[in-house]
């Protein structure tokens, strides 16, 4: 089961991210912008997805677009979902108590790719490609 430690080592070590509390919730943001936090459900949303809705952990990440979104949460709606909240907003949910280790680092740093500077994201993405220009295992599948 994934934790908001693991989050923190995975987002911490990500070029000028920085943790933050609000509301008694962690956020992770890069140059001020938002790109994971804790996300419990509101009562409200617990009722929208029916007696499935998650008890446990959960994590917000922003994705690139909405078409990212969907993608995401068509690939795996064990660990993905969503909640009326975010119909048309960028950002998917992730069960922590189910998300595999490697596919957690994937969604933090996707979504700190999203929100980082081109040019710091371009500079982490290349210290991340060996010199054939395939990412390495550790690295993120997106922004290239």
């Amino acid at each position: 089961m994934a934790s908001f430690e693991d989050v923190r080592a995975i987002a911490l070590e990500l070029p000028q991210a920085s943790e933050l509390s609000s509301r008694g919730r962690l956020q992770w943001r890069v140059a001020d912008k938002l790109f994971v936090w804790e996300r419990p459900l509101s009562e409200k949303e617990q009722s929208a997805p029916g007696d499935g809705a998650p008890r446990g952990a959960i994590l917000g990440a922003r994705v690139e677009h909405l078409i990212a979104k969907e993608a995401l949460l068509a690939s795996d709606p064990d660990v993905f979902f969503t909640t009326p909240h975010f119909n048309g907003y960028p950002a998917v949910l992730v069960r922590m108590e189910v998300v595999p280790a490697d596919v957690l680092r994937e969604v933090v740093v996707e979504a700190w790719l999203c929100r980082a500077s081109k040019r710091i994201a371009e500079t982490y993405l290349q210290a991340h490609l060996p010199e054939g220009g395939e990412p390495r295992v550790d690295a993120p599948s997106g922004r290239r």
